[in-house]
């Protein structure tokens, strides 16, 4: 068959399975990212049919996705409301950090990786999905939550980590001296200092100049704007995702508006070839090994995403109820994780596997502690009182507002909405 032709009708077969993965995980009320993973699993390196044809030109689409996915999240804030998360959720943010990073480092230590691998496997399991807890809130009917501000602050504070953590990562994987990595730091903490205050100080100046009435002008400006920065923050080795996160933060208003409608297709289509292509660069074959490994990180680091989420929201006077459904709801991992071991397969292979395994454990059983976390803590200490299940201390004090409810709103992640719950108190 003429390469082209092979071309076309993989990418056809591809897409359209895509699109019924899709519609399945809709229908079973299921993120579709586990699905789009083991899609790849199926059809990748040692699969069931490889798709060979179609390899390099994947490769590019889960480029583009990663750079959608950290663009539309950067479109979320603005730059004042990111201030004021700093502000307000640095604590917590910190307390994140230790209790998640923590497993995934000394598990990397005791598997013999090194320092690249621990700081690598540190952020596969530090970093909650927002794509992912953005659709369980919204399934759930809880975007009216007191709760919820403090879990927007908790992501808010690793998607800005996040701007810091990759460029330091990058040049740990591209072997650069100790001065090549603090360079490489410093022009990242220096490019988002810079984007930050030309959003503070700029930023309708720079809306204004992109904005346009014709959506189409709009699309092309945006999403050329956002490749080509993102370009140039790679060439820095301050990482192209985090470029185009920048981007988004510059945007603002109505262009910010505009431009998330028109992305948002763009986005779940190369989203989802992004996951694709990480299940394909797998050996199904290397995951029987690492599943062991994989679900006793896992188990731990949903015992710390709660503890972190309960830590935050009593920390923002919310009541008992409120900090158990917090700390459910941080437990999912998914796009993020899945950005990091994508780093860092090219230098320690065994991360792909074992990040693979872990992320199809917690994408599944994130939704399920979002739903279950607050009922069954309070089953266990009606059993330890003796009696019914208390609600004392449920009523949530009012919580200053950390991050902006709109955010999830943007974030449907790859599939349409089943018939959400009832929102509790």
């Amino acid at each position: 068959m003429h390469d082209t032709t092979a071309l076309l009708v993989e990418l056809g077969a591809v897409i359209l399975g895509l699109g019924l993965i899709g519609r399945i995980a809709g229908r079973i009320g299921l993120s579709p990212i586990p699905l789009y993973l083991l899609a790849g699993l199926a059809f990748g390196h040692g699969g069931l049919i490889p798709l060979d044809a179609s390899e390099e030109f994947t490769m590019v689409g889960a480029e583009i996705g990663v750079i959608l996915l950290l663009l539309l999240l950067g479109l979320e804030y603005s730059a004042s409301e990111l201030v004021t998360s700093l502000k307000t959720q640095y604590p917590s943010g910190a307390v994140d950090f230790v209790l998640n990073a923590t497993p995934g480092a000394v598990a990397a230590l005791i598997l013999g990786w090194g320092p690249v691998g621990a700081v690598a496997l540190a952020g596969v399991t530090w970093i909650s999905s927002s794509g992912v807890i953005a659709k369980v809130m919204t399934d759930l009917g809880r975007l009216g939550n007191r709760e919820t501000p403090v879990i927007l602050g908790v992501l808010v504070m690793e998607d800005l980590a996040m701007a810091v953590y990759l460029p330091l990562l990058t040049a740990m994987l591209a072997g650069v001296s100790l001065a090549g990595g603090s360079l490489a730091l410093l022009i990242a903490l220096g490019t988002v200092g810079f984007v930050l205050y030309l959003a503070l100080r700029h930023g309708r100046l720079i809306s204004r100049a992109v904005s346009s009435d014709n959506p189409e002008m709009l699309l092309l400006v945006v999403l050329g704007l956002t490749v080509l920065v993102a370009g140039v923050a790679q060439q820095l080795q301050v990482s192209a995702a985090v470029g185009a996160f920048l981007v988004g933060i510059a945007l603002s208003g109505e262009v910010a508006e505009g431009a998330r409608k028109l992305l948002t297709p763009l986005r779940d289509l190369f989203a989802a070839v992004f996951f694709v292509f990480f299940g394909l660069s797998t050996n199904p074959a290397d995951i029987p090994p690492v599943l062991l490994p994989a679900a006793l990180l896992a188990v731990v680091t949903v015992l710390t995403k709660i503890a972190t989420g309960w830590y935050a929201a009593r920390r923002a006077g919310v009541g008992s109820r409120g900090r158990w459904r917090a700390g459910g709801t941080l437990v999912a991992r998914g796009e993020f994780s899945i950005v990091i071991a994508g780093l860092a397969v090219a230098t320690e292979p065994r991360i792909g596997p074992l990040a693979t395994a872990y992320v199809l454990i917690l994408v599944i059983v994130g939704p399920l502690t979002a739903r279950w976390t607050q009922p069954v803590a309070e089953k266990i200490q009606a059993l330890r009182d003796g009696g019914a299940p208390s609600h004392k201390g449920s009523a949530a004090q009012e919580v200053p507002k950390a991050a902006p409810e709109r955010r999830l709103a943007a974030h449907d992640d790859l599939t349409p909405e089943p018939a959400g719950e009832a929102r509790g108190d």
